[in-house]
C-alpha cells in the first residue's frame, strides 16, 4: 500500500518525529486500528491547524519572548538585544515540523482517497485547503530562520532552498491552490476539522488570495515587479478577507493544550513598550478626557505637551526615545483611543479588563528611589526604554513592575479571544500601500487607509471617534499624523513642560522628534507610506505581532527607538555610546538563529543553509532577503 505519512527529511525532524514511513501493514488489523479508509485528510488537517495556534509552551517562547518582543508590542530585554536560547528555536522548529507533517499527510492522503476510490466529494477541496493552510506554515518558518526546504513540503528529503526560491513557491501555490477550490460542494459534513472557516471553500479562496497579497508585498523593495504582478493577480475578482466575518482566527479556550491563548502566562506582564507608547501619544488628537467617565481618572489628565518630572539621574537618557527621562504623574493629553482599550491603567481596579496579578504589585504603592520623594504610580501613563540602565536601574523601582505601568488588558490573557492570524484591516492597508505604489487595486490608497482604521476600530469598540480621529493632523511623540492627506513634515522640535525632580523648578525644554534614520536617512516621518504602516503597526495588536516584526525589518517602519545603553550591551557591541541617537539595520533582530539540533543532525543541510544567507550567516543580526540590507 502507498504511505499514509509523508517521509519529512530528518532536517526538520530533529526531535523526535519519526524519520519513516508509516505503512498500512505495520498496523495490526484490531478494532482501534486505522486503515487507508479509516485515515482521512481532514484529521490531518486539523491537527495542523490547531497544532499552529502554539500551546503554552511554545506560546510563551515563540509569541511573547520572540515575535512581541521582536515588534515591541512589549516592553521586554530579549532578543531586541539580540539574546535567544537555542533551546527555544529547537522547540519551535520541532514543533512547526510537526505541523507541516500534518498538513503535507492531508494533502498525501487526499491523493491516495482519490486514486483508490474511496474519497469523498469534498475531498479535492481539502486538498487543495491543506496546500493553502501549507503556504501559511512555510511563510512562519522562512520568515522566522531564512532558507528552508520546499520539497520536504512534498514528502521527500530536501536540500534548503534561498528565501527566495521559497517565496517564488508559495506564491505559485497561492495562485493555483484557490482555482482548484469548488464552492457548489459542500463542507458541512466535515466543518468541525476546521477551527478556523468550518470548510466554507470562500474564505478560504479569500485567506489565500489575502496570504499572496501578505506575501507579494514582502518583496516590495527587493523584487518590486514580482510584488505588483503577484499581488495584482491575487485582486483579480476582488475576493479577499474584507470584513471581519472571514478573518482568519481560531477560538481559544482555557486549558494547557494548542487552544489555550498564546499570551495567557500570568507571569507574562507584557507591559507597554516605550515604541507603541511613542506612537499613540497624541495620534488622532482625542482628549484622554473623553475616553473615560471617572472623575478620578479624569483629573488626573495632564496639559498638552506635559512630561511631568524630569528625573535624568535616576533614568537612562541613552537612547533615542523621545520621552526618556520623565515620568509623568497622570494621563497625557491625548490618547489614540485604542490605548486605553488595549492596556490597562495601573491602579484602575474597577475596569473589568485590569489584569488581576497587577494588584500584587498595586499601584497605590508608592514607589521610592534613593533620594526621598516617592512616586504615586495610580492612575499614570508611562512607558520606559529597554536597554541597560547601568546603576540607574536600582535606583528607582519602577521599569518593568507589573502594576505599577499600563499592562496588557486581561481579556487576552483569559483564553477567550479568538486568536487572528489575518484580519480585514490587513488587506486594506495592504491595498493602500499598493495603491501608493502605483499597483491596480479596486480602492484608491486614501480609501483603503481609511477603511483599514475603520475595520480596525470597530475591533476595538471606538468607533464613536472615528471621523475626528481620521482628520486630525496633531503628531504623536515620532512627529506622524492621522489624516492622509496632512503630509507637511513636523518641526525639528517641540517645546514640553516639565518640573526638575530635584529642584522642584518647573521649566520648558525642546523635545526633537527622533530621526529614523534607516527609513529614507531620517528625513521623513508623515509620508503616507509612513501613515499606512503606522495605523498597520497599531491594528497588529496583539495577535499580528509577527507581521509587525515583518514590516519593520522591511522597511524600518514605524519607528523604533535603540535599547538604551548606559554600559555596553555584550549581545549587540555594535550599539555604542557615540551611536545610539541614530538608527541601524543591525539594531533590530532580523531572524531567529537555527537550533544547534538541526546542525548536529545534518550538518552539510546546515551549512548550505547558512551560505544562503550570506556574509553574515548564521546571526540574529542577519538580515533576510526580502528585508532591509543595511
Amino acid at each position: 500500500m502507498k504511505n499514509i505519512l509523508s517521509k519529512i527529511s530528518i532536517a526538520l525532524l530533529i526531535t523526535g518525529l519519526s524519520a519513516s514511513c508509516t505503512k498500512l501493514e505495520d498496523i495490526n488489523f484490531d478494532p482501534t486500528a486505522a486503515n487507508d479508509q479509516q485515515v482521512r485528510p481532514e484529521y490531518f488537517l486539523n491537527n495542523s491547524i490547531i497544532g499552529a495556534q502554539q500551546d503554552p509552551h511554545i506560546a510563551e517562547r515563540m509569541y511573547v519572548y520572540y515575535w512581541k518582543t521582536a515588534a515591541r508590542h512589549h516592553s521586554m530585554n530579549y532578543i531586541n538585544q539580540g539574546a535567544d536560547d537555542d533551546g527555544f528555536n529547537g522547540d519551535y522548529w520541532r514543533y512547526i515540523s510537526e505541523w507541516l507533517n500534518n498538513a503535507n499527510s492531508a494533502i498525501e492522503v487526499a491523493d491516495i482517497k482519490a486514486t483508490n476510490g474511496t474519497a469523498e466529494s469534498y475531498n479535492e477541496n481539502l486538498k487543495h485547503v491543506a496546500r493553502i493552510w501549507r503556504v501559511y506554515l512555510m511563510s512562519e518558518l522562512t520568515d522566522n530562520f531564512g532558507p528552508a526546504p520546499i520539497e520536504s513540503f512534498k514528502g521527500v528529503n530536501p536540500t534548503f532552498d534561498s528565501v527566495k526560491d521559497v517565496y517564488y513557491y508559495m506564491l505559485a501555490e497561492l495562485a493555483d491552490a484557490p482555482t482548484k477550490l469548488d464552492i457548489t460542494i459542500s463542507g458541512d459534513e466535515v466543518k468541525a476539522y476546521d477551527a478556523a472557516y468550518g470548510f466554507e471553500w470562500d474564505k478560504w479562496i479569500r485567506f489565500a488570495n489575502s496570504m499572496r497579497m501578505r506575501l507579494a508585498m514582502r518583496l516590495s523593495e527587493i523584487d518590486p515587479a514580482k510584488a505588483k504582478t503577484e499581488f495584482e493577480a491575487a485582486l483579480v475578482g476582488n475576493k479577499f478577507i474584507e470584513s471581519s466575518a472571514q478573518n482568519f482566527s481560531v477560538q481559544e479556550k482555557d486549558g494547557w493544550d494548542p487552544l489555550t491563548g498564546v499570551m495567557s502566562r500570568t507571569w507574562n506582564t507584557q507591559i507597554l513598550s516605550a515604541t507603541m507608547n511613542n506612537i499613540f501619544v497624541g495620534l488622532g488628537g482625542i482628549k484622554s478626557a473623553d475616553q473615560f467617565e471617572n472623575p478620578d481618572i479624569i483629573a488626573k489628565v495632564k496639559e498638552e505637551n506635559d512630561f511631568g518630572t524630569r528625573y535624568f539621574n535616576n533614568f537612562s537618557i541613552k537612547s533615542n526615545d523621545p520621552s526618556q527621562g520623565y515620568y509623568l504623574d497622570g494621563l497625557p493629553n491625548k490618547m489614540d483611543p485604542r490605548a486605553y482599550k488595549a492596556f490597562f491603567l495601573p491602579g484602575n481596579t474597577s475596569d473589568p479588563n485590569y489584569f488581576p496579578s497587577a494588584t500584587n504589585q498595586a499601584a497605590t504603592i508608592k514607589v521610592s528611589d534613593t533620594r526621598t520623594d516617592n512616586l504615586d504610580t495610580k492612575y499614570t501613563w508611562n512607558a520606559f526604554s529597554g536597554g541597560t540602565w547601568g546603576a540607574k536601574a536600582s535606583t528607582i523601582v519602577l521599569r518593568g513592575q507589573n502594576g505599577r505601568q499600563p499592562g496588557m488588558v486581561n481579556k487576552f490573557r483569559t483564553s477567550t479571544q479568538r486568536r487572528i492570524f489575518f484580519a480585514s484591516w490587513e488587506s486594506y492597508f495592504l491595498i493602500a500601500e499598493a495603491s501608493l505604489r502605483g499597483w491596480a487595486t479596486p480602492l484608491s490608497d486614501k480609501a483603503a487607509y481609511e477603511k483599514g482604521i475603520e475595520e480596525n476600530f470597530a475591533y476595538w469598540d471606538v468607533t464613536n471617534h472615528l471621523t475626528a480621529y481620521k482628520s486630525s493632523t496633531e503628531y504623536n511623540r515620532v512627529g506622524t499624523s492621522v489624516s492622509y492627506d496632512h503630509v507637511t513634515e513636523p518641526a525639528t522640535s517641540f517645546t514640553i513642560k516639565y518640573k526638575d525632580a530635584y529642584t522642584g523648578v518647573e521649566g520648558t525644554s525642546q523635545v526633537a522628534y527622533p530621526s529614523n534614520t534607516i527609513y529614507k536617512n531620517g528625513a521623513v516621518k508623515n509620508d503616507k507610506l509612513t501613515k499606512i504602516i503606522t495605523q498597520k503597526y497599531i491594528a497588529s495588536f496583539p495577535y499580528l505581532a509577527l507581521e509587525a516584526w515583518s514590516d519593520h525589518r522591511r522597511l524600518g517602519l514605524p519607528f523604533f527607538e535603540n535599547p538604551a545603553i548606559e554600559q555596553p550591551i555584550a549581545t549587540m557591541p555594535q550599539l555604542t555610546d557615540g551611536n545610539y541617537t541614530k538608527n541601524q539595520v543591525n539594531f533590530f533582530p532580523q531572524r531567529l538563529r537555527y537550533p544547534s539540533s538541526f546542525r548536529i543532525a545534518d550538518q552539510a543541510n546546515y551549512d548550505l543553509a547558512v551560505g544562503l544567507l550570506g556574509q553574515n550567516g548564521d546571526q540574529i543580526w542577519t538580515p533576510l532577503w526580502w528585508a532591509k540590507q543595511n
